[in-house]
């Protein structure tokens, strides 16, 4: 895929996300590793824009470093390093995908943990793992969720969201749909049987 290719898939997949629900407001991020002139070159969504209005002049493109190297005038998510200290601890991984997904984000916010469910790879354990609380676009906070992905590609932020991961975008974005239904099946299951007479 070339550059432009790139670029109209990442509209498309933030249109996609914010259409869902999965980012609301000026919530979520998401950003593409690929070569260029053998560079590895990140394309990331810009900071303080909702996605549901991003345009293709609107992505930054850095270096895996973080330095721009594009002529946009927009600044980089504040999770940039996140995403970076991703890729830098998985090669196999070519996007990221954070969201601020309603269920997803409840289960966050509370001592509920979300069960692994069929349909996205084999289980190997059976909660999502999940991140203790840094504050957004901190240091801190990249490390945790870069160590936390390490040999799983979707994480809970406590107090905050969720990551996904995947080989290209379009399977880092079904992953976090996917999370979010599974947060909402188990939050529908758990009303249900409370409500058992």
């Amino acid at each position: 895929m070339d550059t432009e290719a790139i670029i109209e898939n990442m509209i498309e997949s933030s249109h996609h996300l914010y259409k869902k629900g999965l980012v609301p407001g000026k919530a979520g991020n998401i950003s593409v590793k690929f070569e260029k002139n053998d560079l590895k070159v990140v394309g990331v969504t810009p900071s303080g824009s909702s996605l549901k209005y991003i345009k293709d002049e609107d992505i930054i493109l850095v270096d895996i470093d973080g330095k721009i190297i594009s002529s946009s005038d927009n600044v980089p998510t504040s999770e940039l390093e996140m995403h970076l200290n991703i890729y830098k601890e998985r090669n196999d991984i070519n996007a990221v995908v954070h969201t601020h997904s309603p269920i997803t984000t409840g289960f966050a916010f509370s001592d509920e943990k979300i069960e692994n469910m069929e349909g996205f790879g084999p289980i190997k354990d059976q909660y999502i793992s999940t991140v203790n609380y840094y504050p957004p676009g901190s240091s801190d906070l990249a490390k945790a969720v870069s160590k936390g992905l390490i040999d799983q590609n979707v994480v809970i932020l406590k107090n905050h969201g969720m990551v996904a991961l995947g080989e290209n975008l379009d399977e880092a974005t079904l992953l976090a749909e996917f999370v979010e239904e599974s947060a909402k099946i188990q939050f529908i299951k758990k009303i249900l049987m409370s409500n058992r007479f």
